[in-house]
């Protein structure tokens, strides 16, 4: 609905929107989707968790970025300056024993996220990030396509768990913007109310 004047405008979702991204019908799609992620993050983390060039000295990450950044004899695969000046600073900073860490943690969470149907956007999200800067560093792979579907995912955050946690998580908690029943003071006066005994009880 658009209004005019100083009242604020507001434009309808069409039809098809309103069914792939609100409606709990369709949630059974998204379940493939989140399971089909969850999976390659999952797959993606376990061979870096079992491998000390991971978990140890960080050298298998130093090796991505050095292929990124490049060498005085070879070009790198990185676009942009600023990006390249990133990953320079933390080259320069031996920062890829850390980082290498939380590569792979973070990989396992993303997915055990996915699959659990838990806060399903917030995960799509931090997984479209990392995909985002892995094709900032010149590897394509599959980021473009997991990235994509990680999108999709976000825009569905409504629906996408709802065979899942989110199901029990999201009305419980609610958003930033809306608490849910277990953080509303309603809700606690609610409770209240319902365990003090009646009177002449």
């Amino acid at each position: 609905m658009l209004s005019l004047g100083q009242r604020q405008a507001v434009v309808d979702d069409p039809p098809i929107a309103r069914a792939l991204f609100g409606d709990t019908r369709l949630s059974w799609l998204w379940l493939l989707v989140r399971l089909y992620l969850g999976y390659s993050w999952i797959t993606a983390s376990l061979h870096k968790l079992a491998d000390p060039a991971w978990m140890v000295t960080g050298t298998a990450l130093k090796g991505f970025w050095v292929g990124a950044v490049g060498t005085p004899d070879k070009a790198g695969l990185v676009t942009f300056d600023w990006y390249k000046g990133f990953l320079t600073m933390l080259l320069d900073g031996n920062h890829y024993v850390w980082f290498a860490k939380v590569v792979a943690f973070s990989e396992m969470a993303i997915g055990i996220a996915l699959i659990l149907g838990a806060f399903v956007g917030v995960a799509a999200f931090a997984g479209g990030f990392m995909n985002w800067n892995f094709m900032l560093a010149g590897t394509t792979s599959t980021n473009p396509v997991l990235f994509a579907l990680a999108v999709l995912l976000i825009l569905a955050w409504k629906t996408a768990g709802f065979w899942g946690l989110d199901r029990v998580l999201l009305p419980l908690l609610g958003t930033p913007w809306r608490p849910g029943v277990a953080l509303t003071p309603e809700a606690e006066t609610a409770s209240a109310h319902r365990a003090r005994p009646a009177p002449g009880a």
